[in-house]
């Protein structure tokens, strides 16, 4: 890479907001704003090695980008008048007085944090409009390839240009949940750099670095906001332990083991000046605020003995009484823990763990299993670091998890563990590959909600139901009997008492699904963005009137594309030209394995049963509840009631 073109890189990095704003207040459309704005950087890329870099790049790229915008609207003949006005503007002076382009990025900031995307959608376009980072560049900062980016990316744009979503500061009463919604974007991409939840590294700085950069542009962009000087300052303290917070091999260190010596001070100091910006804003402290204020109180502490653990826990309750999440409630019980001693804390935890949305949080094992280990109940703490290690998506923590398990020793259990059991179960000849993947999915859940190195004699019902209760409790009673199903046939084989016997039966009524209107279904056969994987199950589903659950167990290798029909489970399935035409292309060229596979491969903690997975991708099969989600994000528009239609509505009556 020559320098003009690093050089382009980074004027294009701390320019691009206010250029694509400034574009987008012009032609109102974010989507076609970043197309101009990209015209303009590939005319640096061609121009600037010859003729050299202009004493003022960023004016160059925005003035190059502006006469596209009216070249743009002369062609389109969308503004038959505007012609000269646009004109003048693009090339006058900026007004010495007052830049513009400040109050255009903080438009662009709220416009790409827009609460009708989803929060993905969210992250995924601030990145790319607001933090100018390339599509390869996110993919890598979150692990995943560059076409999700860019799928993920270009709907967002969609959405927004299809709500018609102006170009403006919200006011009133709306600022606050719009404001609201801006923070959460700028916290959960410095929080998925602090404590990468998958990979191997623990953390993934250039996300944090990137986070600060952004909440530091905000807070200049919004100076008498409270809010956003507290995460500015959340930010800045914790991104200061980032050098202590790893040893020697890159695993985790602990808060209170770490070597104070290595915090930065200089982020520090950041961070208290943040702080007293926020306080000076005025205003009753909200939850950014409170948050900084629990991370001013650690860096003031000279030691980890040091640490004002009572201020914190009182922090933590006004905390959760402003927002009552699962996942502060477990941070609190963590600084009762501290303050008050070990069996506050765990009585605290224990009031969480039938919480859904804490079912695969794999911090919630291991802050209970680090109570257990100080109240001496070291066994059961062993198990709760082992469920912990099987719930993480990243490599450095569940190593350390394993090494914190393996500090305490299990005493000798005669007969197998519950992991042992189920292995043994699934790996029965007479199980069918369907049969063996729907008691895989509930097994699994027991393993990672009871512990797979639990003595298969300490399972009892009454701790199978608060698994259900957990896992399944809001699920259709189809869906429950099933696993009930499961867990009875799993008893039988491994002769143990019937540990269904708390869960009862649930009546499975209700009218049979509508078919979606012919006329909409043509539509969405239509749509040339759409994945070669959904239209292809789509039109399957449909041409078969097979069940969802046949069809995504299908494999390469039960295809007959010439006679266009499947084998599954000893049942022919049949289809017609619109999913011959797509089989081709999504198999391509594989010979075996899952016919419909998932995004990514799975984690090591996550390891499907060997039937679910491609022996050439290594990714696993689509599971059931992504098909469903990605089906009623897609039909979102054409429903009625906004909320999607279900898969089964494909089946012809």
């Amino acid at each position: 890479m020559t320098d003009v073109h690093r050089t382009v890189g980074a004027v294009w990095k701390l320019e691009s907001a206010k250029i694509v704003a400034g574009l987008t207040r012009l032609v109102h459309d974010v989507g076609l704003a970043e197309e101009l704005a990209q015209d303009a950087l590939v005319s640096a890329l061609e121009q600037w090695p010859d003729s050299g870099v202009p004493d003022n790049p960023g004016a160059w790229l925005t003035a190059v980008a502006k006469r596209r915008a009216v070249d743009h609207i002369r062609r389109a003949r969308r503004l038959e008048l505007g012609d000269e006005r646009l004109t003048r503007e693009a090339d006058q002076p900026p007004d010495p007085e007052r830049d513009p382009g400040q109050d255009d990025v903080l438009r662009l900031m709220f416009v790409s944090c827009h609460p009708i995307l989803a929060t993905e959608a969210r992250v995924a376009l601030t990145l790319r409009l607001v933090g100018g980072l390339t599509t390869a560049e996110i993919a890598r900062a979150f692990l995943t390839d560059e076409r999700s980016i860019a799928r993920r990316v270009a709907e967002a744009k969609g959405v927004l240009a299809e709500a018609r979503v102006p170009f403006e500061l919200p006011r009133g009463p709306e600022l606050a949940g719009r404001l609201a919604s801006v923070l959460e974007v700028i916290y959960l991409i410095f929080n998925e750099g602090y404590s990468a939840t998958s990979g191997d590294d623990l953390t993934r700085p250039a996300l944090c670095l990137e986070a600060l950069r952004l909440g530091r542009l905000l807070a200049g962009l919004a100076p008498y906001e409270a809010e956003v000087h507290g995460l500015v300052a959340l930010m800045e303290i914790q991104a200061s332990r980032e050098a202590a917070r790893t040893g020697p091999s890159g695993e985790p260190v602990q808060l209170h083991e770490q070597n104070r010596g290595r915090w930065d001070r200089l982020l520090i100091h950041r961070g208290f000046a943040a702080m007293l910006r926020a306080r000076q804003a005025g205003g009753t402290p909200g939850p950014y605020v409170l948050q900084a204020a629990i991370a001013v109180c650690h860096a003031q502490a000279a030691s980890a003995e040091e640490t004002d653990w009572a201020r914190i826990a009182s922090l933590y309750e006004a905390l959760a009484l402003l927002l009552p999440t699962p996942v502060v409630r477990l941070n609190q019980a963590v600084a009762v823990g501290m303050a008050h001693g070990p069996q506050a804390g765990l009585d605290l935890v224990e009031s969480l763990t039938g919480d859904p949305a804490l079912r695969d949080y794999h911090l919630l094992p291991g802050v209970r299993g680090d109570l257990l280990a100080r109240l001496g109940r070291y066994e059961e703490a062993r198990l709760e670091f082992e469920r912990a290690a099987l719930l993480t998506g990243n490599a450095a923590e569940r190593d350390f998890l394993l090494r914190r398990a393996e500090g305490f020793a299990l005493p000798h259990v005669a007969g197998p563990t519950l992991g042992q059991a189920v292995r043994g179960f699934l790996a029965r000849e007479d199980l069918d590959a369907g049969t063996s993947r729907s008691y895989g999915q509930t097994l699994r859940r027991l393993c990672l909600a009871l512990g797979e190195r639990a003595p298969l004699t300490s399972m009892t019902p009454e701790r199978v139901a608060r698994v259900f209760e957990t896992a399944w409790g809001g699920s259709a009673a189809r869906t429950w009997n099933r696993h009930r199903s499961a867990v009875r046939s799993f008893c039988a084989w491994a002769s143990l008492e019937d540990l269904s016997a708390r869960l009862d039966r649930r009546a499975e009524t209700g009218p049979p699904a509508e078919m979606i209107d012919p006329a909409l279904l043509a539509a969405l056969w239509e749509c040339d963005d759409l994945p070669v994987r959904e239209l292809a199950l789509w039109r399957l589903l449909h041409e078969s009137a097979a069940g969802v659950r046949a069809v995504l167990s299908l494999n390469v290798e039960d295809l007959d594309l010439e006679d266009r029909r499947a084998l599954s489970g000893g049942v022919w399935i049949g289809w017609r030209s619109g999913t011959a035409r797509l089989l081709p292309r999504l198999v391509a060229g594989r010979a075996r394995g899952p016919l419909f596979l998932a995004d990514r491969r799975p984690g090591p903690s996550r390891r499907p049963v060997p039937a679910d997975l491609c022996p050439e991708t290594g990714r696993g099969r689509l599971s059931y509840e992504r098909a469903e989600y990605l089906f009623k994000r897609a039909t979102r528009s054409l429903d009625p009631s906004g909320e999607g239609y279900t898969l089964r509505r494909l089946r012809p009556r």
